[in-house]
């Protein structure tokens, strides 16, 4: 009874099924070279897109977790104050029923030439697959390089549960993984990509896709998200 007790507590807590924290870095991660993109505290780090130094009152802070928040009505897409440009960045997510968001990466934010993240930036998608319409369209589901390339297999955990997503942009090779399995895998400056681009939603947006560096975003699409344990090196 006693262990069955401090096991709840440590779940209680936030720690993981395996023992370490939420938002911490293991040792073997530290002498990697991985560093936190969250606190677990605070935004340090992280301002709207398109508003340096702000983040809107619809994402918010609580147990360790950022979520959003449609009521405050105040967002816009979440986006880190650093550029990366070869890395491997991992976070966990959790969605909401019905609910829509992504990660979108390699952004320029540059909000007169480009109104919104994804019109430079590409999205490894967020999704309620059996409960948002989006689920039904090829290419939009959740793991799936959005509108670009469909997961190569489902690994995705029911709503409510936490996935992690990972992904590798180095030095042309991006790679997408959802709950240790890769799903996608591409490069991205090559005819295949330009290809896959002008066949796809962005072929509109001279900016999408080009340059495959720059800061990573949390979007906001109107509906509940939560994320955690942010995590990047750089490659």
């Amino acid at each position: 009874m006693k262990k069955m007790i401090l096991i709840c507590a440590c779940m209680a807590s936030g720690l993981m099924a395996f023992g370490q924290a939420v938002n911490t870095l293991s040792r073997q991660e530290k002498k990697a070279g991985f560093k936190l993109l969250f606190d677990g505290k605070t935004f340090d780090g992280w301002h709207t897109y398109g508003k340096p130094g702000k983040v809107g009152a619809s994402w918010t802070i609580m147990d360790g977790v950022i979520g959003f928040d449609l009521a405050k009505k105040d967002g816009g897409d979440l986006i880190t104050d650093a550029a990366y440009v070869n890395y491997d960045f991992s976070v966990d997510w959790k969605i909401s029923p019905n609910g829509n968001s992504g990660i979108i990466f390699n952004v320029t934010e540059d909000p007169i030439k480009y109104r919104s993240t994804y019109n430079t930036g590409p999205e490894m998608q967020v999704l309620d697959d059996a409960g948002h319409p989006d689920g039904k369209i090829n290419k939009h589901n959740s793991g799936d390089l959005y509108d670009l390339i469909k997961s190569s297999v489902n690994v995705t955990k029911p709503v409510g549960e936490w996935n992690t997503a990972r992904i590798v942009n180095n030095r042309g090779l991006l790679q997408l993984y959802l709950n240790g399995s890769k799903v996608v895998e591409t490069r991205t400056d090559d005819a295949n990509w330009k290809a896959m681009v002008a066949g796809s939603k962005f072929k509109t947006m001279p900016g999408f896709g080009v340059n495959m560096q720059g800061r990573i975003a949390l979007q906001d699409h109107g509906n509940p998200v939560w994320y955690r344990n942010i995590k990047i090196k750089e490659l």
